[in-house]
């Protein structure tokens, strides 16, 4: 995604005013993404989105004869690609082709991740399988849509190809479990990531270490001469991945024991900016209704590519070309493949509203929450304890315009989203007015 040396120039000299209007697109599109002074509107987004589809019409027609062509035109290409599917989730049209482009791409760095590794557990893959699913309905819509570039459903289409195959690997890797295997190999892999995340704290715990230490003596000691057995006495299919598993796992606490988080100075600026994005995504996890723009992912995005690119053979290294050891190693690919994971949840996370109605849509999901409690806690004891839940709904109402929540002229994505929520709020409080005053009467 980064526009780097390593990435030849064109050879074709048509392509260089390509790359040339290309690279002022991406300006365009990086300086909408900065200007906080007001709401992202559909309307400048879409014409930054025409600018591209129209250069890739024209990096078509040169390519004809070589369609796997791939230099720095490409890289700049897949930014502005990149930036425009989390803008198009910025203003609410998740569901549209451009908008599932971005999610591919996170989902096909976490897939390689969980491949490389290969620790994971069925609960990883169960969600990914269902976003799949929603991406391709998206993609199969958009294929009848002749206001989506061609090019760019072919293209999503064949990413949605790899991510399914990377995802068919990994599930075959799990249906190798058998009898009791498949949960204990689920609590493994829970408990080993406890181990990282204890291990990259501010304030690493030994205690911490040693408690989860003890979950997997305990695993340990139910082993039977050495192998996990199931209830029929039988040694079941998968046994040797699961003792591998938990051998990884008492391994790798007692080097955690041993280190209590201190990384090697080579090692340490690459350590603490992995660090410092995990904790903003993490942040961003707990605060995201209030406080996301979908294309500040962006930014981590190309932090994390560049550190991930930046390993020789799958391994970290230090200024003068070593590699890292196993703990470096270890701790460093923890964090990298974490933030990939928040950068996934906080995607596919994304209510398919507007930025400008956003405030809105967050207070009435507040209402809601408000007014569920409230009915399972038995209801309110007088209509007067519905005022202040009224009075806000009648508020929120009275901004419509002709039904339609209006920002100047303009009418922001998410109206039929924003609407459904404000009749379901309407429609509770209703229930518990009645519920109230049937029980006056009675």
């Amino acid at each position: 995604m980064a526009d780097t040396p390593s990435y030849p120039i064109p050879l074709d000299s048509r392509e260089q005013p390509i790359l040339e209007n290309l690279q002022r697109i991406r300006d365009e599109l990086t300086l909408l993404k900065q200007d906080r002074s007001t709401y992202v509107k559909s309307s400048d987004v879409m014409v930054l989105y025409d600018k591209v589809v129209e250069q890739v019409r024209l990096l078509n027609e040169i390519r004809v004869d070589k369609p796997k062509e791939d230099n720095r035109l490409d890289r700049v290409l897949e930014g502005c690609f990149q930036l425009l599917s989390l803008f198009f989730m910025t203003i609410g049209k998740n569901n549209e082709a451009p908008a599932a482009y971005a999610l591919t791409s996170t989902i096909k760095k976490l897939l390689e991740h969980l491949l490389e590794v290969d620790l994971y557990s069925s609960k990883d893959l169960e969600h990914i399988t269902h976003t799949l699913e929603r991406l391709r309905g998206i993609v199969k819509k958009s294929q009848t849509d002749s206001s989506y570039s061609p090019k760019l459903v072919t293209l999503l289409s064949s990413r949605l190809d790899v991510c399914q195959d990377l995802l068919d690997q990994l599930l075959g890797r799990l249906g190798r479990l058998t009898h009791e295997l498949p949960g204990l190999h689920e609590k493994l892999i829970s408990i080993l990531r406890s181990i990282s995340l204890a291990n990259t704290r501010t304030k690493f715990s030994s205690t911490e270490v040693e408690k989860l230490q003890g979950q997997l003596k305990e695993i340990d000691a139910q082993r039977v001469n050495g192998n996990f057995v199931s209830a029929d006495g039988e040694i079941p299919a998968g046994n040797d991945e699961v003792k591998d598993l938990l051998n990884r796992c008492l391994t790798w606490s007692e080097i955690v024991l041993a280190r209590k988080g201190a990384m090697p100075e080579e090692f340490a600026g690459t350590y603490q900016t992995l660090v410092d994005i995990r904790n903003t995504l993490d942040k961003l996890s707990l605060t995201q209704a209030w406080s996301l723009r979908e294309t500040d992912l962006y930014d981590y995005q190309r932090q994390l590519e560049r550190i991930d690119e930046s390993r020789v053979d799958g391994n970290f290294v230090d200024a003068e070309g070593k590699f890292a050891e196993l703990y470096v190693q270890r701790t460093l690919l923890y964090l990298v493949r974490r933030s990939y994971a928040n950068i996934y949840f906080l995607m596919v996370s994304s209510e398919p509203v507007s930025e400008a109605l956003l405030p809105v849509y967050n207070q009435l999901q507040t209402l809601r929450r408000c007014l569920i409690e409230v009915k399972n806690s038995g209801g309110v004891s007088s209509p007067r304890d519905l005022y202040p839940y009224s009075m806000k709904l009648n508020s929120i109402d009275n901004m419509r315009v002709d039904g339609k929540f209006m920002i100047g002229d303009d009418i922001p994505e998410g109206q039929g989203s924003v609407n459904e929520l404000l009749a379901e709020c309407f429609e509770l409080n209703y229930e518990l007015r009645v519920a109230v005053e049937t029980d006056g009467d009675d």
